[in-house]
């Protein structure tokens, strides 16, 4: 721990300088500039990979496996500008740290460890395309650990469970092509808004009546266009919507009930309606014998049992490749006012659970002997 201790300013360095550079997914340009500018003075190999991300390995006296540890990069697009309101800055800290808590220990190291600086988490992804680059293949990575800040949990504890554990996501769009008439001759037309409405309700009732009240799926139309002034019959009606599940044949029905509702309401209404269903990423499926090591490694007094979430993460692509667990680091405090959840504009955290997720990743090391 006084090896951990003695690192705590730099990360909170680390953290203060990737705060004020955050950039958005495939744009992390200054970003990846700060990591490699920082490998370089460790002394740390790397490969770059889809243009901003940056992958270094740091080799074992004795390697028998590799193991990889993974930090998203990028920043969210907001109505203030791009900024760091999804913990990002932070787990680049915490990986940094443990990048030059290993090359200070490197004589203790027996076997190989990755780090990986993933673009675009948020959007447009940066998961699949460096697996199609061949991250996993090219370093021969036998598994994988990644963590998020998670503001819903205490500092100190850590979140997980085993098998599914965030969703698959996708985005829909919906275009309704109708007629337009005078506003007081409504027969003459045929109103996109009373279409966009009634499909709106008939989608709600996927969910409700058409998934088993054991399944988990949610379908939200989070913003409807519609129409151009109050006294002229809407010709045109534009929603955009999510969906989450976890199980991929649950993913797959509901794809395929809304593809029918949408012709349904062609149909009920004489319209055009188009719809787009765009696959977002996959669920985070925790390996039951990871999650097991971890759970006896940690102890069970630090670790909190989580629900599935709906939120979704696209460390769930490693995990189609090779052995991977996700877990979420606590960092409510309510003393403090860290209670704001991800993506609100007042997110924050104590740097002190910097401390919690190095000690975390070491502890794990040493137990699993790759690191003495």
């Amino acid at each position: 721990m006084n090896d951990i201790k003695a690192l705590f300013e730099k990360l909170k360095n680390h953290r203060n300088k990737l705060h004020n550079i955050g950039e958005i997914g495939r744009k992390e340009y200054n970003t990846s500039k700060y990591i490699r500018s920082y490998l370089d003075k460790l002394g740390i190999e790397y490969s770059v990979y889809i243009e901003t991300g940056t992958v270094g390995i740091i080799k074992g006296k004795n390697p028998r496996k590799t193991i990889a540890f993974r930090s998203d990069i990028d920043a969210l697009s907001t109505e203030n500008g791009v900024k760091h309101l999804c913990g990002h800055d932070g787990h680049m800290s915490i990986l940094l740290g443990l990048i030059e808590y290993l090359n200070n220990n490197r004589h203790n190291l027996n076997d190989n460890i990755v780090f990986i600086f993933q673009p675009a988490e948020e959007a447009p992804g940066g998961a699949e395309e460096m697996i199609k680059q061949g991250v996993l293949k090219d370093y021969n990575v036998d598994e994988i650990y990644g963590l998020h800040i998670y503001p819903e949990i205490p500092e100190g504890y850590i979140g997980l469970r085993d098998g599914y554990f965030l969703a698959q996501g996708a985005e829909i769009d919906i275009n309704i092509t109708a007629k337009s008439a005078h506003g007081a001759m409504p027969q003459n037309g045929i109103d996109a808004t009373v279409v966009a409405s009634s499909l709106i309700s008939n989608l709600q009732s996927i969910v409700s009546r058409n998934l088993s009240p054991i399944d988990n799926g949610v379908i939200t139309i989070g913003k409807l266009n519609a129409g151009s002034v109050r006294n002229i019959v809407a010709e045109n009606a534009y929603l955009e919507g999510t969906m989450r599940t976890f199980s991929p044949e649950t993913y797959a029905h509901m794809k395929k009930r809304i593809k029918e509702v949408v012709s349904g309401c062609e149909v009920m209404y004489n319209c055009k309606i188009d719809a787009e269903i765009r696959d977002f990423y996959p669920a985070v499926n925790n390996d039951k014998k990871l999650y097991d090591e971890f759970i006896n490694i940690i102890g069970e007094d630090k670790i909190i049992k989580l629900d599935p979430l709906m939120i979704s993460e696209d460390f769930s692509y490693y995990q189609k490749e090779v052995p991977g667990l996700f877990f979420m680091l606590g960092s409510r405090n309510e003393e403090k006012g860290y209670i704001n959840g991800l993506h609100n504009i007042n997110f924050n955290f104590d740097e002190k659970i910097f401390l919690n997720a190095l000690e975390i990743y070491i502890k794990l090391l040493k137990a699993k002997k790759l690191l003495n």
